[in-house]
């Protein structure tokens, strides 16, 4: 059962009961989350909030601290040095990512049963031994890649996994108002719409965002990544029933400059900025689960996996290929209970925690894609309909700004009249962009400067609508 914030802030002696219950009784008064209740009441610093929740997983001492058995850590340092030729401790110990405490007694059972031998030293200190893989430790490291192909740094377990997301999760992120502003201040948004995404983003809650296309959804979605605070953990891979799964992912997963000692953090471990994980219509069932390499033998974690404790954009959904129901059949579970199901090939069930902010962009009204059961698990629903004429003019004049065209009224007039309301066409804001793309596109290749006139408008809206 996943601990709330007053049981981990319990747990480690940030406060007391007494303090945790003042604060519980505050917040059924006045609201607001138990952190915020802390702070207000002078039991907690903003600073000590969050500091507790920068939990960083600490470097292992000793074998036993890795959660892993010997014989595993062994195994992974023979398929790294069959690639390596003369190695080190301090090699092997930067290959997988374990500290040399830890690599030290797995090279001594190496060297017990033959498979590396020292082949010399620049002095008595072990650490300038020099190794090298013998005959029979080429074999048994071919064997081994025969069994999993893996070899990366070691992994961490599902259980420590598990620990730090928590720690991590979406749902403590504080969002204030500026920061959203600051966020969207690089697009036209309504102060109503702005008003309603503030507290959606805060509450790390799945939300739906649709409407007509072409009118910002996934640029406020998008946004929204930009919105998320911080950075997080995530390991280079995970360990369950013996399975190796890939985690780090560098497509989605941006590294972050760490702000501990590199000896303090576990360096099976990478910082990185919140990920920001988006998918179309390539989406699949199958995407959402572990993908199982017959050739490598080992795993690609789901692509929700990767999201955790960041954010997971469906984008068109329901033009999946695959009905939106079983999507959200799939999801029903760990969009309520914050944990999803995995199978590995071996028939074993485990399960992993599901924590994101998932957002449904769709320019299908909702529920002609859902149900009611489906929409009540989504905390929001927010539509972005097309701007009014005055945000389309503000539009409008912000790309033109961008692209060093002089905004002139007179031909933004006439587009309004001659175009959007003699042909009862609704405004899009998508359109300013793409209009004037034609005009820079046009003025390319005419060589001329480009420049906002009615001719420009003329054969731009020509080029971009098709006419009836």
């Amino acid at each position: 059962m996943t601990e709330t914030l007053g049981q981990k802030l319990l747990r480690e002696k940030v406060v007391t009961e007494e303090q945790l219950e003042k604060a519980v009784a505050r917040q059924r008064l006045q609201g607001g989350r138990i952190g915020h209740n802390l702070v207000s009441l002078g039991f907690i610093t903003p600073e000590e909030l969050n500091t507790f929740f920068k939990k960083y997983p600490g470097a292992p001492k000793t074998v036993e601290e890795t959660g892993l058995d010997m014989s595993f850590i062994t195994d992974l340092i023979m398929k790294h040095i069959l690639f390596m030729g003369e190695f080190k401790l301090a090699d092997i110990a930067d290959s997988i990512k374990l500290p040399i405490p830890v690599v030290d007694p797995a090279v001594d059972v190496l060297r017990r049963e033959k498979f590396v031998e020292v082949k010399g030293a620049s002095e008595f200190a072990k650490l300038t031994y020099k190794f090298n893989i013998t005959g029979h430790g080429k074999n048994r490291a071919q064997e081994l890649l025969d069994i999993c192909r893996y070899v990366g740094p070691a992994p961490v377990t599902l259980d420590s996994y598990t620990e730090i997301v928590e720690f991590q999760t979406i749902k403590s992120i504080v969002v204030s108002e500026d920061i959203v502003r600051k966020a969207f201040s690089h697009i036209i948004i309504s102060e109503s719409l702005l008003r309603r995404l503030g507290p959606a983003i805060s509450s790390g809650k799945a939300m739906f965002i649709y409407g007509p296309p072409g009118n910002g959804k996934t640029t406020i979605a998008e946004t929204i990544g930009m919105v998320l605070p911080e950075t997080v953990y995530i390991p280079y891979s995970i360990i369950v029933g013996g399975q190796i799964i890939c985690m780090f992912d560098p497509v989605n997963h941006i590294p972050a400059e760490a702000e501990k000692e590199t000896g303090a953090v576990d360096r099976r471990w990478l910082l990185i900025k919140r990920p920001a994980i988006m998918t179309g219509g390539e989406l699949t069932l199958k995407t959402l689960d572990l993908d199982f390499n017959n050739i490598s033998k080992f795993y690609e974690a789901s692509l929700q996996m990767k999201a955790n404790n960041g954010l997971f954009i469906v984008d068109d959904f329901g033009r999946q290929q695959m009905e939106p129901q079983n999507l959200l059949n799939r999801w029903i579970v760990p969009l309520e209970r914050r944990t999803d199901f995995m199978t590995l090939h071996t028939g074993m069930k485990f399960s992993v925690p599901f924590d994101q902010l998932v957002i449904f962009a769709t320019n299908i009204e909702p529920k002609k894609l859902v149900d009611e059961a489906f929409l009540r698990r989504i905390r929001y629903k927010i539509k972005i309909d097309h701007p009014t004429e005055e945000e389309y003019e503000a539009i409008f004049k912000r790309i033109c700004e961008s692209n060093g065209i002089a905004f002139k009224r007179d031909v933004f007039e006439y587009l309004m009249k001659n175009y959007y309301k003699k042909q009862d066409i609704k405004l899009n804001a998508c359109h300013p962009r793409d209009l004037v793309d034609h005009i820079i596109d046009d003025a390319h290749y005419y060589n001329h400067t480009a420049q906002l006139s009615k001719e420009g408008v003329d054969i731009a809206w020509q080029n971009y609508f098709v006419e009836m």
